[in-house]
């Protein structure tokens, strides 16, 4: 594997994990709409363990605003319960000694239009990672052919594969911020 090989793929690495960052912030916005992801992660301590609410019950979505939690442990309810109320959902679940149900309010103009500024500052630091991923690879292939381990024509093939690279993960960001506007909008 060539320096210009490996200093792609190592970037091209670390840009996929800032896209995935950005995924699983986005995941946790509230668009209105009930989804599995916005609770499955919050973490339970049952029993002395720290556990999240995915190991410890099923999830389902029977309505869209409606999400329902069934223990697969009657004594984990309240555990979950509590721990859904410590969490930043901001939404207080209903217990009704067999499951908990979380019923998603409707969403206000301003509220959205909070959660649109939110997205947008979560998208800007992905960018900011893969725009500093691009960076240190353009500091490393200068530093690779300063010592005569890389042509400076593979140097500007990197800069270019890098840069391509970049531009290819913020489209990404791009995108999932245009899906997940839309998601709250509607």
């Amino acid at each position: 594997m060539t320096e210009v090989e490996k200093l792609s793929k190592d970037s091209e690495t670390k840009m996929h994990a800032a896209v995935d960052a950005v995924k699983k912030h986005f995941a946790t916005v509230r668009t209105g709409r009930a989804h599995a992801s916005l609770v499955e992660h919050v973490k339970v301590d049952y029993y002395g363990t720290m556990m999240t609410v995915k190991q410890l019950a099923n999830i389902t979505v029977p309505e869209p605003r409606l999400i329902v939690i069934q223990p697969w442990d009657k004594g984990a309810m309240e555990a979950i319960e509590k721990g859904i109320q410590m969490s930043d959902i901001g939404i207080l679940p209903m217990n009704d000694g067999k499951n908990l149900r979380l019923s998603m309010p409707q969403l206000t103009h301003e509220r959205r239009d909070e959660l649109k500024k939110s997205l947008h500052r979560m998208a800007e630091e992905g960018r900011v990672s893969i725009r500093a991923t691009r960076h240190q690879a353009n500091d490393k292939a200068q530093t690779l052919e300063k010592d005569k381990l890389m042509t400076e024509d593979d140097k500007f093939a990197a800069k270019d594969k890098v840069q391509k690279l970049t531009d290819k993960f913020i489209k990404e960001i791009d995108d999932l911020l245009k899906a997940k506007e839309d998601e709250i909008s509607s």
